[in-house]
């Protein structure tokens, strides 16, 4: 399996289909830590990384901001002290793509 975490993001038009849910198990697989939560009906990834401070919890998020914008898929961060909630999900078609496991994966590479 390649590493999604080397993969670039597709762009998205908006006409593709959301991952069914056999496919969000296979790509869940490569990124065990994070969990597929439903909001307003729509599947989302969240994990929950914590940190010994305000000043490292910032810094993380602007290296996620860093790598949304070289990618121009953006996500949901919540930062507060010691601790950043990040959710990832295709809001042109309301729920999960391919595109989100890649980002959660380099997400993942930045700690």
């Amino acid at each position: 399996m390649d590493d999604l975490s080397q993969m670039k993001c597709v762009a998205c038009r908006g006409t593709e289909p959301t991952l069914s849910d056999i496919q969000i198990l296979e790509y869940q697989i490569r990124v065990p830590e994070w969990k597929v939560k439903k909001v307003d009906g729509m599947n989302r990834l969240e994990r929950v990384f914590k940190f010994k401070d305000f000043a490292e919890a910032i810094a993380f998020t602007d290296k996620i901001g860093a790598i949304a914008e070289e990618e121009d898929h953006h996500p949901l961060i919540i930062t507060e002290w010691g601790r950043v909630t990040v959710n990832w999900w295709t809001h042109k078609i309301g729920g999960l793509h391919q595109n989100d496991f890649i980002m959660a994966a380099k997400t993942d590479r930045l700690l």
